[in-house]
C-alpha cells in the first residue's frame, strides 16, 4: 500500500521509510510558531521545559491577532513574545508595522518551504500545505514542546483526495472552491483527515487561491490540506524562498478514505450563511430570497488579504461608491501587500470608494477590534469562520463570501452577485 502526500512528509520526519494511517509518530519539525494570543500562554510552560529553543532559525512568534495592541493586556502579551525572541536571538523578530498576519508573512518571508513539517499554535496554520508542506495546529502545551525539543507526536491521518477538473469562471475563487466543498462534505466531513487536493483543475487556481484553500481545511475537521509542488508553486518560491525543500508526491497506489471530483466549471459564487462554514448557498440560491441587508463587509484576513483577492475587490468597487448604510474595512494582511496596493493605485480605489484602510491585523476576523460588530448587525466577511460571537455581539450574523461577493454586497447594501454588478452601469452613487 503506497502513501499519501503528507504520509510521506510524516514519514520522512519521523525517519521512518513508511508509516500508516492511525500510527503514532515522533517527527522532527521545521518550524514552529505561535502569536500574540497563543504565545505568552506557552512561555511558562516552555520554560518549565528549556532554558533555549531547540533552534533559533525554526521557532517564529508573530503579533498580529490584537496589534495594534487595543488595550493593556494586548500590550503586555506582544511585549512578552518581543522579548522572548530577543532574549532568545530568534532569527526572526516580527513587529507591527514591520510584518503583518502570520499566515502570510510566514509563506512570503521564505520561511516555510515544500515537504516541511509545520505546526503552529493556531487552526489556520494548515494554510503552509499551499505550498506541499504538512502543516497543522496545535495547543499551548504541544508549541511549548515543540519550542524545548524540536518534535512532536502525531497520529499518521489517513486522506481524502479532492480532483479539481475544469476551469472556474470568471468570478469563482479558491474561496468558493472551497466553500462549495465544505458545504458538500460538512465541517466535521474531514475529521483528522489530509484533504489532498489535485487535477487538472489546479493549473487554473493562482498561489493565492491555493492559500485559501489550505487556510480552510481546519473548517472541514481536517488536520491539514495539502497541493502539490507544480509549476505555480515553483514560480512563487523562485520569488519568495532561498531555502532548499524537498518535492514529496502520493504513491500511484496511494489509499484514500475517498475520492471526491470537483467539476470547477459547475462551481458558483457561494457564501456561508450563519453559523457554520458548511452552511454554504450559491448565489443563484440567494438571489431567490428576500434580500439580505447588511451593516459592514470585511476584505482581508489570513485567508483572503492577499493581492489577487484586493485586485478582485477593487475591479469591482471601481469608479463606484459603498451603499450609505454600508461601513467597509479593507485589511491587507502584510505589509508588502499594503504598499503593492498602494503602488498599484488600488488602495486609491477602496478609498474613493468609501472603504476605510486599516493596518495589517488579525483585528475584526476573530472580533479582536478594527470591526466588532454590535447586536443584530450583519457582515460580509472574506475572513474563515463565522460562528457565533466570533465578530463581536452573539446576536450579530456572519456570511463568508470571496472578496467579489463581498465588494459587490458592499456597493448594494445586501448580499450580491458580482456578475450583475460589473454587468450594470449603475453610477457611482450606492444603490439599494
Amino acid at each position: 500500500m503506497g502513501m499519501t502526500m503528507t504520509q510521506k512528509i510524516l514519514a520522512a520526519g519521523a525517519g521512518l521509510d513508511k508509516v500508516e494511517p492511525g500510527q503514532l509518530i515522533e517527527a522532527k519539525l521545521d518550524v514552529v510558531m505561535a502569536n500574540d494570543i497563543t504565545g505568552p500562554m506557552a512561555l511558562p510552560i516552555f520554560r518549565q521545559m528549556a532554558d533555549r529553543v531547540f533552534d533559533k532559525d525554526k521557532v517564529v512568534l508573530v503579533p498580529d491577532h490584537f496589534t495594534p495592541s487595543k488595550d493593556i493586556k494586548s500590550a503586555e502579551n506582544a511585549r512578552a513574545i518581543r522579548i522572548f525572541s530577543k532574549e532568545q536571538d530568534l532569527t526572526w523578530v516580527f513587529e507591527q508595522g514591520k510584518s503583518g498576519v502570520e499566515h502570510t508573512i510566514l509563506p512570503d518571508n521564505g520561511i516555510v518551504a515544500p515537504g516541511e513539517c509545520i505546526v503552529g499554535a493556531d487552526s489556520h496554520t494548515c494554510t503552509y500545505g499551499a505550498l506541499g508542506a504538512f502543516s497543522t495546529g496545535v495547543g499551548t502545551t504541544d508549541i511549548a514542546t515543540a519550542m524545548a525539543t524540536g518534535e512532536l507526536w502525531f497520529k499518521v491521518p489517513s486522506a481524502i483526495q479532492f480532483v479539481l477538473t475544469g476551469k472556474p469562471s470568471q468570478y469563482v475563487s479558491g474561496k468558493d472552491i472551497i466553500l462549495h466543498i465544505i458545504g458538500k462534505i460538512g465541517v466535521d466531513g474531514a475529521l483528522y483527515q489530509s484533504m489532498e487536493f489535485v487535477g487538472d483543475g489546479l493549473c487554473y487556481l493562482t498561489m493565492d487561491d491555493r492559500f485559501t484553500m489550505a487556510n480552510m481545511a481546519i473548517e472541514a475537521g481536517a488536520k491539514n490540506g495539502i497541493f502539490p509542488v507544480d509549476a505555480v508553486t515553483k514560480a512563487y518560491l523562485r520569488t519568495f524562498t532561498k531555502k532548499p525543500y524537498r518535492v514529496f508526491t502520493a504513491d500511484a497506489d496511494a489509499v484514500y478514505d475517498a475520492v471526491i471530483v470537483i467539476d470547477l466549471r459547475e462551481v458558483r459564487p457561494t457564501v456561508a450563511f450563519p453559523h457554520l462554514p458548511g452552511n454554504a448557498k450559491t448565489i443563484d440560491e440567494i438571489e431567490v430570497m428576500e434580500p439580505i441587508q447588511i451593516d459592514q463587509v470585511v476584505l482581508g484576513s489570513c485567508t483572503n488579504g492577499r493581492m489577487a483577492d484586493f485586485r478582485r475587490a477593487a475591479a469591482i468597487l471601481k469608479d463606484r461608491t459603498v451603499h450609505p448604510d454600508v461601513r467597509v474595512m479593507v485589511v491587507p494582511a502584510s505589509q508588502r501587500i499594503y504598499k503593492k496596493c498602494m503602488t498599484e493605485g488600488l488602495l486609491e480605489i477602496f478609498i474613493d470608494a468609501g472603504c476605510a484602510v486599516n493596518t495589517p491585523s488579525c483585528g475584526p476576523c476573530m472580533g479582536g477590534h478594527m470591526g466588532v460588530l454590535a447586536a443584530g448587525e450583519k457582515c460580509v466577511s472574506t475572513t474563515n469562520r463565522n460562528f457565533v460571537g466570533r465578530m463581536g455581539h452573539i446576536d450579530s450574523l456572519i456570511y463568508l463570501a470571496s472578496p467579489e461577493v463581498a465588494a459587490a454586497s458592499a456597493i448594494k447594501g445586501y448580499i450580491a452577485n458580482p456578475e450583475k454588478i460589473e454587468k450594470s452601469k449603475s453610477s457611482k452613487a450606492g444603490e439599494k
